[in-house]
């Protein structure tokens, strides 16, 4: 198979697609590559051009596209320079001449057809049929943006009296239309492959008179197009695209999808306006517009495109490279399937859509490359889709971007799909906290007079190179806020007299109410509780900095511990507070436990420090209010009777690290003095309380034995 990368786009649709961007100051293409797209079948389709090829015979040339792009991109702009500058005099051609030609051509045809099987006048019959053709069916539209079937049905026997035209649905706003618009797109499925419908069956009266069927095709095209967010809104509107994508119009339809636009930067309005009615794009308009309307003319209607044996080979090689790809995709991804396996049709009635425009009657290599490379760019635009975040996803960000509280009356208010019994919003709830947890966004529940308020934030990853401190020379003024990388903070901590906190304080004061939400590194302060390279031990898995404070020994221990949070966290002065608990009861030793208020200060020192490398602090499960501070607060209950080094290493441990884990557990124990009894008893007690517990031999050959050595080299 070709390289779908090498391949190019369509080079008059290219440069109607930039003249599109710089209409309307947007320098994403791909709207405008399947609006353009769609009017070339459309034109073509009306002019009932078909393919003939050597495998399926005559195929109508038309296209089916949902296309979607965020407001304020030109969605509505594109539509009206498309209609009004490029395809209007086609427009005026195809309607005021060419269209009551063909009908004053066709007409009579049918007329005797009907009198030679009716044993009828002729001319009796073709009063009768000029009657229906003026007035019984209505005028001709150019296009529809709704309707019913009954009137499509309506329509098409006027477009098969005249041999000529088709029905074009175009619905803009298609998240405001869709779901009203369900019957016409139906009927819209049946009319794609061929243009062909079964008519419905209605009882014959005097007053209700069932029309003779006209044989024949009628093309069909249709475009949905507006924003993402209306139409993928995650409630009924989404479900319902869902449900027709699967019906079939995955298979028939091209796709365009950008969630966002870009506008473009650095130019002065003077270069954007004149960009935008630059002379060359207006003759470049115009002359495409005078060869549409060329045209346009009675005589390339039904014109017949050949499809030659080399290109049909080049379409079959599509179709299997897209079958093969289609195979490796799950069972239940039933839309991308049908749309790969059918991905090649809509590539060969596109390439007949770019022939008719340049005037050529042969499917060319060419003419299969610029349309694989519309229909491998739209199965992109599908992935999108289908990727879209589901119904908790959105949840979660929506709570993310939420600035206050909101309560369960505000989640019905604000969004469509929070809706269904408590437990099926509960469970929604649920996957938006766990989607959170992975995507950096936090969520908390609080109640107030048995009110449930529910705010959420979208966390930032630390950057270690934008530490927040605050110092000064003086114990409560002049402090000055700074960020500073991490490997840079022992110049602060080992400047002596010099006072410093981990938040940023509001004009140099520190107090807590002038301190601001937003930290990231916690700070703990050791005394006596445990030596620094125990210390070092059990957190040997984060990253750290120990620093030695004034009044440290080598018998007596006093050192702090700066470590990194992987969150910038922006609590206020008691959720800190409750924050810094947790901590301390996560902790494997004591610390200080009266450091937990935001405008805590700590004492610079010149002695010694030492930068540990390790994973950064996972602070989700202490931030007070989630969930999983609840799950972590019940683990505390449920070890309750343990103290704080036990509860650490049962939690810590699991299969792969109980042997180490526990060996860091028994050299605390030697460091604390213990004899070698007693640390083989403590040891297995401890060993009996891991779900998995290791095998006595192996203690007692790994563990005990390194016990053994440390206790008599003490």
């Amino acid at each position: 198979m070709k390289d779908f990368g090498l391949m190019k786009f369509h080079p008059t649709s290219e440069k109607l697609v930039q003249v599109l961007c710089n209409r309307t100051d947007n320098t994403n293409p791909l709207f405008f590559r399947i609006h353009v797209a769609f009017y070339w079948a459309q034109l073509a389709s009306m002019m009932r051009a078909n393919l003939s090829t050597i495998d399926r015979g005559e195929i109508p040339i038309n296209l089916y596209a949902i296309n979607l792009m965020t407001s304020g991109a030109g969605k509505g702009l594109a539509t009206g320079f498309m209609e009004e500058h490029v395809c209007n005099q086609f427009y005026n051609v195809f309607k005021e001449e060419t269209l009551p030609a063909m009908a004053a051509s066709h007409l009579p045809k049918i007329a005797l057809q009907r009198a030679a099987r009716n044993q009828s006048d002729p001319d009796d019959e073709l009063r009768r049929l000029e009657i229906d053709f003026e007035k019984e069916c209505g005028p001709y539209l150019l296009s529809f943006d709704s309707g019913t079937a009954a009137a499509v049905k309506q329509a098409r026997t006027k477009i098969l009296l005249a041999n000529a035209g088709s029905a074009n649905l175009v619905m803009d706003e298609i998240g405001s239309n869709f779901i009203g618009n369900t019957e016409i797109l139906n009927t819209f499925l049946e009319l794609y492959d061929v243009g062909k419908i079964k008519q419905k069956l209605v009882k014959h009266t005097a007053e209700n008179k069932r029309h003779e069927d006209i044989p024949g095709r009628t093309p069909a095209n249709f475009m949905g197009f507006g924003t993402p967010a209306m139409l993928l809104d995650g409630g009924k509107n989404e479900d319902t695209l869902m449900s027709f994508l699967e019906a079939g119009y995955a298979r028939r339809c091209l796709f365009g999808y950008s969630r966002n636009h870009e506008k473009r930067k650095g130019m002065t309005p003077r270069e954007i306006l004149d960009a935008a009615r630059n002379g060359q794009v207006n003759q470049f308009t115009n002359a495409l517009s005078d060869q549409l309307a060329n045209l346009a003319t009675a005589n390339h209607c039904n014109k017949l495109i050949d499809v030659p044996e080399d290109t049909a080979l080049l379409f079959i090689e599509y179709r299997l490279d897209c079958q093969a790809r289609s195979e490796k995709l799950a069972e239940h991804d039933v839309i991308r399937k049908s749309e790969l396996d059918h991905r090649y049709f809509k590539a060969m009635k596109l390439a007949g859509a770019y022939a008719f425009i340049d005037g050529h009657s042969t499917i060319t290599e060419e003419y299969f490359d610029y349309a694989v490379k519309v229909t491998e760019t739209s199965g992109f635009a599908l992935d999108k889709i289908l990727t879209r975040d589901r119904k908790h996803a959105k949840l979660a960000k929506y709570l993310g971007d939420c600035r206050t509280p909101v309560t369960q009356s505000d989640l019905v208010e604000d969004l469509p799909y929070y809706r269904g019994p408590a437990q099926q919003k509960s469970e929604m709830m649920q996957l938006a906290i766990a989607y959170g947890y992975q995507n950096n966004i936090l969520i908390k529940k609080h109640y107030e007079e048995g009110i449930e308020f529910i705010q959420g934030e979208t966390l930032q990853k630390t950057n270690l190179n934008e530490i927040i401190v605050s110092h000064s020379d003086d114990i409560a003024y002049r402090y000055r806020n700074e960020v500073a990388p991490f490997e840079q903070l022992h110049t602060l901590t080992q400047l002596n007299g010099r006072h410093w906190v981990n938040h940023h304080l509001v004009d140099g004061h520190r107090c807590e109410d002038s301190a601001t939400a937003g930290f990231n590194t916690v700070v703990l302060d050791v005394e006596k509780s445990v030596s620094l390279e125990v210390a070092k031990s059990l957190l040997s898995d984060y990253k750290a900095l120990y620093y030695t404070t004034k009044r440290h020994t080598s018998e007596d221990n006093r050192y702090r511990i700066i470590i990194p949070t992987n969150y910038v966290l922006s609590l206020d002065g008691p959720e800190y507070k409750d924050f810094m608990k947790n901590v301390f009861n996560w902790l494997p030793f004591e610390v200080d436990d009266c450091t937990g208020q935001r405008s805590r200060k700590w004492l610079s020192h010149n002695g010694t420090y030492e930068y540990v490398e390790g994973d950064l602090l996972d602070v989700l499960p202490f931030i007070p209010k989630t969930s999983k501070n609840e799950t972590f607060l019940q683990k505390q209950i449920d070890s309750a009777g343990m103290d704080n080094l036990e509860r650490w290493v049962l939690s810590n441990s699991g299969d792969g690290n109980r042997n180490n884990m526990l060996l860091r557990y028994a050299m605390i124990l030697v460091d604390g003095g213990y004899a070698f009894d007693d640390c083989q008893t403590k040891v297995n007690n401890l060993n009996a309380k891991l779900d998995k517990p290791i095998p006595l031999t192996e203690i007692m050959q790994t563990i005990m034995v390194t016990v053994s050595k440390q206790i008599a080299s003490r």
